[in-house]
């Protein structure tokens, strides 16, 4: 595997669960694959769990690792191409990349959606630049449209938590007060898509995805309708991928809060969120903290989707 943005990258998922869950029996058993190897991660945007836990998968792996805030402590790096570069920004990304590219081995890149051009978010501008320039094998650490990473340990946390062989995964959208991108909703139902499990998404009318992302899932209006019968409940807030209003807040309907009532339609269904999560907005203190919840285990295997990406970029360097 030279890159990793999505879940076809990965080729055959069920020989990448298998390899996940053996790493996640001993994580140190490859330390010699990275050894005198770097990975150097390029943030774009703030992080907590995606910085840490990929750095120390590449640490369990032997590797060096060195981060960059492009934001905080770097030159402001202009994006566009064909500018005037007269303003803050005195390093453009076409020579910034080749020269990352110079110090590392591996380059992981984390850059959301700007919502201020649909086309450009939704190309991939950045994350495909460095691929294109970088000379290295890049992987997502969360791209204007995927989360990959999130989505690995998501399906992870599922294989390790369903009680039947073909779950009902419920995704849901809920309200936040800010617009979020779309990067984790398209993702998780894209890596959902990518097995057999039965698949649906709620939301209101307004914010539904890219039909790209949505795939064979079924759309349900009704949440409480959704939520019948789910082994799963995966929420997340996502602003609007329809024109004219792309990355806007059409609507922060409490009603859509995920809340011990609704969690008692499904079938004693976990619950599950990327995090951060706002409290009593996307879901009630008594649901997140119920022991049904696993979100903590969640962030836990964004660890072992990160060594397991890492450990398959290696073995073709």
């Amino acid at each position: 595997m030279r890159n990793f943005t999505c879940v076809q990258d990965l080729g055959d998922l069920q020989q990448a669960l298998k390899e996940a869950f053996e790493i996640k029996k001993d994580r140190f058993q490859f330390t010699e694959s990275g050894k005198n190897k770097t990975l150097l991660m390029i943030f774009f945007n703030s992080s907590l769990r995606t910085r840490l836990s990929t750095q120390k998968a590449a640490m369990n792996l032997g590797m060096n690792t060195m981060v960059l805030d492009v934001n905080q402590g770097a030159w402001k790096l202009e994006t566009e191409h064909g500018v005037i570069m007269d303003g803050d920004k005195p390093e453009h990304l076409l020579e910034a990349i080749p020269v990352m590219g110079c110090y590392c081995d591996i380059i992981g890149v984390r850059s959301f959606a700007r919502f201020e051009n649909k086309e450009e978010d939704y190309n991939e501008m950045i994350l495909n630049q460095f691929i294109q320039y970088s000379g290295r094998p890049v992987f997502s650490m969360e791209a204007a449209t995927r989360h990959p990473l999130q989505s690995f340990a998501d399906l992870i946390t599922i294989e390790e938590y369903k009680k039947t062989a073909r779950p009902k995964v419920v995704l849901t959208w809920a309200p936040h007060p800010k617009a979020l991108p779309q990067a984790v909703p398209n993702s998780f139902a894209e890596w959902m898509n990518a097995t057999d499990h039965d698949f649906v998404i709620t939301h209101p009318e307004g914010y539904e995805l890219d039909p790209v992302f949505v795939g064979n899932a079924c759309v349900e209006y009704d949440q409480k309708k959704a939520f019948q019968g789910a082994d799963f409940i995966y929420a997340k807030n996502w602003a609007a991928y329809a024109d004219p209003n792309y990355g806007k807040v059409l609507s922060t309907d409490r009603s859509w809060t995920v809340d011990t009532d609704k969690m008692a339609l499904t079938n004693n269904a976990y619950f599950m969120h990327c995090l951060p999560v706002r409290r009593n907005m996307i879901v009630t203190d008594d649901v997140i903290k119920s022991p049904q919840s696993i979100v903590i285990q969640e962030a836990a295997n964004r660890e072992i989707s990160a060594q397991t990406v890492l450990k398959k970029i290696l073995q073709e360097l």
